[in-house]
C-alpha cells in the first residue's frame, strides 16, 4: 500500500500579520517543521506552495489556488495512481510528530477516514449563555486521511471547505476521531508563534570563529603604522591594504564564526581596489553580512604579538574603533598584547602578527 501525504503551504497569513509559514521556528522556518514529520511515514510528498521558493529536493511542489479547497484539489491531482491513502495536512501546524501521522493513517485504515481531533478541557458557552456539553464536541485537526478516491470525490464540484473530514462525513464516508495532541497547534497569530517557540525551545544557536594574521615590517617609510584600526610611531606593516594585523585577524574570526570563508575570498590582494584600503572597512562590512544573515556578534577577543609598539595604552580607543565598526557596545570587545620574549621572527621584531576569537549568537 502506499501512501502520500499533501501539506498545505499556501496561506496568506492575513490573520498573523505576515508570512507566518516562513518566521523561524527552531532554527528552521515553520513548513520544514511538517515535511520532516511527514517523510518519516508517506512514500510521496506533495507541498502546495504559493510562491514561497520551497525547494523541490524537499518534495514534489505545485502550485496551489486562491482558497484551501482548491489548493488541497492541486495536491490530489498531483497524486499519482497506484496510491492509496492521502494524508493532508496544515503547513502552519508544525508541531506535529511522525507518531500522530501513523496513529492517523491506521484509522484511516481500519474506518476508511479518519482525522486527529482533541477533547476540549475548557467549558464551552454560547453567547446566549447556554453551556455546551464539552464531552460532544471535539476541537479538530491536521493531519486528516483518506482513500485517493474518497478525497478526489469529496472535493468533486468544487466545493468550499476548511476540514476535508466534513466534506468526507457529506458523501457518507465514517471518519474515526484519532486523539490529537495539543502540541499539534495551528498557528494563526503572533502569540500563538510564541507558544510554538516554548514549546520548542530557543534553539539559539552559537559559533565561534578564529582568526589569525601576521604581517612584516615595511621598509616605506610613507606608509602609516595601523593597528586596531589606530595610528601608532613607528615602521609600518607591509601589505596590499593598510596591512593592520589586528583587524585582519579580528575580520578572519567574525568570517569564519559565520561560515562566509576568509578576508582573502571578500579583499583579495590581487584585487586593485583594495590598494592602501583602511581595514576598519573590512570589520565594518564583515558586520553589515553578519547582521544581514541574522547574526549577533556577542564577543571579539583579540591579541596581539609584537616587541613594538606597546599597545595597552591605547587599548580602550581600539576597542571603541572596532565596536562602532561593528555596531556594538565596546564591553563586547577585548584587546590583549603579549611579546614574543624575543624569540623567532617576532621576537627578532621583523613583524607583529594577531589573533583573535569571535562568538555570535543567531536566534530562531
Amino acid at each position: 500500500m502506499k501512501v502520500a501525504a499533501i501539506i498545505l503551504c499556501g496561506g496568506s497569513g492575513t490573520r498573523f500579520g505576515g508570512d507566518k509559514l516562513i518566521e523561524p521556528l527552531g532554527g528552521k522556518p515553520v513548513w520544514k517543521w511538517s515535511i520532516d514529520a511527514f517523510r518519516e511515514v508517506v512514500d510521496l510528498l506533495i507541498v502546495v506552495d504559493n510562491g514561497r521558493g520551497i525547494a523541490s529536493s524537499e518534495a514534489t511542489v505545485v502550485s496551489g489556488g486562491a482558497t484551501r479547497s482548491e489548493s488541497v484539489r492541486a495536491g490530489l491531482e498531483a497524486v499519482p495512481e497506484g496510491y492509496e491513502f492521502v494524508l493532508i495536512h496544515d503547513g502552519a501546524r508544525p508541531l506535529v510528530t511522525p507518531d500522530l501521522i501513523r496513529a492517523v493513517l491506521v484509522g484511516a485504515q481500519e474506518h476508511g477516514a479518519a482525522t486527529a481531533a482533541v477533547a476540549m478541557a475548557d467549558t464551552l458557552r454560547q453567547k446566549d449563555g447556554v453551556t455546551v456539553d464539552r464531552n460532544q464536541v471535539f476541537a479538530i485537526q491536521t493531519p486528516q486521511c483518506a482513500r485517493l478516491s474518497d478525497l478526489h470525490r469529496a472535493h468533486a464540484g468544487e466545493v468550499e471547505a476548511t476540514d476535508d473530514a466534513a466534506l468526507l462525513q457529506k458523501i457518507g464516508i465514517n471518519v474515526a476521531y484519532v486523539s490529537g495532541n495539543r502540541i499539534n497547534m495551528k498557528i494563526t497569530s503572533p502569540e500563538d508563534m510564541e507558544i510554538a517557540r516554548a514549546l520548542v525551545g530557543s534553539a539559539v544557536e552559537i559559533r565561534t570563529g578564529f582568526g589569525y594574521d601576521v604581517h612584516a615590517f615595511s621598509a616605506d617609510p610613507s606608509r602609516p603604522m595601523m593597528l586596531g584600526g589606530v595610528k601608532f610611531d613607528g615602521p609600518a606593516l607591509d601589505g596590499h591594504s593598510d596591512a593592520d594585523a589586528l583587524l585582519h585577524a579580528v575580520v578572519d574570526a567574525l568570517l569564519g564564526a559565520g561560515g562566509l570563508g576568509d578576508i582573502g575570498v571578500h579583499y583579495p590582494p590581487s584585487d586593485p581596489q583594495w590598494k592602501n584600503c583602511p581595514s576598519i572597512r573590512f570589520v565594518e562590512e564583515t558586520g553589515q553580512r553578519l547582521v544581514a544573515q541574522g547574526w549577533t556578534i556577542e564577543n571579539v577577543d583579540a591579541t596581539l604579538l609584537a616587541e613594538t609598539p606597546k599597545i595597552m595604552s591605547r587599548s580602550n580607543e581600539i576597542r571603541e574603533v572596532i565596536a562602532n565598526a561593528l555596531g556594538i557596545d565596546p564591553t563586547r570587545v577585548n584587546v590583549k598584547a603579549t611579546t614574543n620574549e624575543g624569540l623567532g621572527a617576532i621576537g627578532r621584531k621583523e613583524g607583529i602578527a594577531a589573533m583573535a576569537v569571535a562568538t555570535l549568537r543567531r536566534s530562531p
